[in-house]
């Protein structure tokens, strides 16, 4: 294995890491969330809780096999905002489950994640110019999000009492 290679294997398990590292941070927030969750009262057109954890899994490996690509082009220094939008986004990401699932801050928790939905959308047309690609691979999370946003809306404004 030349160093070349194994730099790029090194960078390839960072950004899962920092991926997977998200998705743990958010998880110690969710520990509660079957029992939480099913005490809310859900739009007809909520999915399933059984749903989130492996549309979960896949967007999170997306996010860093995206980061990955987008680092292989020319290393941080050279995609540093790129990059930086895509960590500010993973922390947004992160925040969000504690706001909602942990502290039932329904308010706060809408205010996140539509600024976390601006943050990938900067991210995607960062990655854009860098690597379009990695882009592509972050179109599934934006449209989640997108989706996210309005049941995060819709559950929010049917419990006021739970989500204050």
């Amino acid at each position: 294995m030349t160093p070349s290679t194994k730099h790029q294997r090194l960078g390839l398990f960072a950004w899962l890491g920092l991926s997977l590292l998200a998705a743990t941070l958010g998880a110690i927030a969710s520990v509660d969330a079957a029992h939480f969750y099913a005490q809310l009262t859900q739009p007809s057109w909520a999915p399933p809780a059984r749903a989130f954890g492996p549309v979960w899994s896949i967007l999170y490996a997306l996010m860093g096999l995206a980061a990955w690509l987008v680092w292989r082009v020319g290393g941080l220094r050279h995609a540093q905002t790129a990059l930086s939008l895509f960590i500010a986004q993973l922390v947004l990401n992160t925040v969000w489950s504690w706001l909602f699932f942990r502290w039932h801050l329904g308010a706060w928790a809408m205010a996140d994640i539509a600024l976390l939905w601006l943050l990938i959308a900067a991210t995607v047309a960062a990655f854009w110019r860098i690597r379009p690609l990695a882009a592509a691979l972050l179109i599934p999370y934006l449209l989640w999000v997108s989706f996210a946003i309005a049941l995060n809306y819709s559950v929010w404004q049917l419990n006021p009492h739970l989500l204050g």
